[in-house]
């Protein structure tokens, strides 16, 4: 990987294996708008924008290069050799289509509060009513950061809440599940640095202890939170894709980043 300085932004040159158009908008993160071919986004209480100038280039704005090792680089999943990951998925032809397909998808490391949270709130939900959801917890509660940005409310904001405050949301019965989970964080009940350093068990048998935490959300806050690319979401969509194309289960060559293989799946068959 080799990085540029020009002026205030960075040009970023990858292996390759990067699409921010399907990366940003495959269903796993709520709060990327595209304008002008440019993405912008709040990640970590920081403003973003970047731009796609060739499949091996990447255009970050107004960023710094320690931002960019601090957090960019991991937030995109860069130092992950997808190109070796993909190669091996080319064993199963289901997954040869869909990466064909959507080739350069990455699987985001999101920040574990803001993953929980946008996932419980996505809970037999459509993409955008998530988003819009998202967007009004962001505007009631978050910091002001300029220009219609808004960053993410911490678990502590959110534990001092009541339902009534919530209102505005008009997130229905997901506004008991957001505050018991900030409740749980902010107190440290549910411990964001062992589920990080633990294996997926361990954090599995944590996350279901937030109400309205089941399987699926623990795996999709594993998945795209903690960094645990072998956490494998199951949704009306994967049920399917299990049911029709692999009743026998995933595939070898899918194995250990079963995460990625999911991604890859989910977001070929939604669209098929």
């Amino acid at each position: 990987m080799k990085i540029m300085k020009e002026n205030n932004n960075l040009s970023v040159f990858t292996d390759g294996c990067v699409n921010l158009d399907y990366t940003l908008d495959c269903g796993q993160s709520f709060r990327w708008k595209k304008e002008n071919d440019v993405w912008q986004a709040v990640v970590c209480g920081k403003k973003i924008s970047v731009r796609q100038i060739d499949e091996n280039n990447l255009l970050f704005y107004d960023t710094t290069e320690e931002d960019f090792e601090n957090l960019w680089k991991n937030y995109f999943d860069l130092e992950r050799n997808y190109t070796e990951i993909l190669n091996r998925f080319k064993n199963d032809p289901y997954l040869t289509e869909a990466t064909e397909k959507y080739y350069g998808i990455r699987v985001l490391n999101q920040e574990p509060w803001e993953a929980l949270c946008s996932f419980i709130i996505s809970q037999n939900n459509n993409i955008p009513r998530i988003k819009g959801i998202i967007e009004r917890l962001c505007e009631n509660f978050g910091d002001d950061l300029g220009d219609g940005f808004f960053s993410f409310p911490s678990a502590e904001k959110i534990a001092s809440l009541t339902i009534e405050d919530l209102a505005p949301l008009r997130s229905g019965f997901r506004a008991k599940y957001i505050l018991d989970a900030a409740k749980k964080v902010a107190e440290k009940e549910i411990d964001f640095d062992a589920i990080y350093n633990s294996d997926i068990s361990f954090g599995r048998s944590e996350l279901i202890k937030i109400k309205g935490v089941g399987p699926k959300v623990a795996e999709c806050c594993l998945l795209y939170g903690f960094k645990k690319a072998e956490a494998f979401p199951v949704d009306v969509w994967v049920k399917r894709i299990m049911s029709e194309l692999y009743p026998d289960g995933i595939p070898a060559c899918a194995y250990p980043e079963i995460g990625i293989a999911q991604q890859y799946l989910f977001h070929w068959r939604r669209n098929v």
